[in-house]
């Protein structure tokens, strides 16, 4: 069958591609059942689906409100389509929790609260923040995780990254917001602005998520994932930072 042609919003979208993976080495070249006989491991796994849950669980309900200020019919729908995914992944880390003997509600608490505040601190304040937020708020997020699950077993790291799957939200937003900005460049500007705020909380997030629970950040500076040391966490945030300027260039605003 003739693979139909890609509308712009989609290759700029598809060119901001997440940072690559780095070589898989130790815990990585492992299954579970090996790689969870070390307890702190198991506690990072843990940890890291607890907070990976929550996200999902807090994407879907700020998908399912951002639907509200949705300025059509269709693009209402498209933000609902977009929430019923970000709850189906929701469901496969819980599942994923309590088939390890972890009980999911307790696995997301302690990441609930400083999550919440991300997203009070950075509630848009109309449809095109929003579209923003969800296109590079959620991107850098993605990127984050997809860089720890190269460190991980075999098996959390295929679930992860199959949660980390693309809802939509690249080629959809950056359609929307690029069709913004060649209607009235001025856009732009305040877009932009709230793109490189949204990049600075995001950072600090992900860096709060793993100083704050001791398992995440043994795992990260080379304490259980083999290959991880200071020096990498740098380049790792480095790589993040890079794939965000792409994606920025993707949706027509400067970094």
């Amino acid at each position: 069958m003739e693979t139909p042609d890609k509308t712009p919003a989609a290759d700029a979208a598809e060119s901001a591609e997440a940072p690559a993976e780095p070589e898989r080495t130790g815990i990585a070249t492992q299954d579970w059942e090996r790689a969870s006989a070390d307890p702190t491991y198991r506690a990072a796994v843990i940890d890291l689906l607890g907070a990976l849950a929550y996200g999902e669980l807090a994407a879907f309900e700020r998908l399912a409100e951002d639907a509200k200020l949705a300025p059509s019919l269709a693009d209402k729908a498209e933000l609902a389509s977009m929430a019923s995914a970000e709850f189906h992944h929701f469901e496969k880390l819980s599942e994923r929790l309590a088939a390890i003997d972890a009980e999911p509600t307790e696995a997301m608490e302690p990441f609930a609260a400083a999550l919440d505040e991300f997203h009070r601190q950075t509630a848009p304040s109309d449809w095109l923040e929003g579209l923003i937020k969800a296109y590079v708020g959620d991107s850098i997020a993605s990127d984050f995780y997809r860089e720890v699950a190269a460190r991980l077993d075999s098996d959390t790291r295929d679930l992860v990254l199959s949660v980390l799957d693309d809802t939509g939200h690249s080629s959809f937003a950056v359609e929307k917001v690029r069709a913004a900005i060649e209607a009235d460049p001025r856009v732009g500007g305040r877009l932009a602005l709230w793109a490189r705020r949204l990049m600075g909380e995001a950072l600090s997030q992900a860096q709060r998520v793993v100083a704050d629970r001791d398992a995440l950040s043994t795992m990260l500076v080379g304490g259980v994932a083999d290959g991880f040391d200071l020096a990498e966490v740098g380049k790792m945030f480095s790589r993040i930072t890079e794939a965000h300027t792409k994606r920025m260039a993707a949706l027509g605003l400067a970094a």
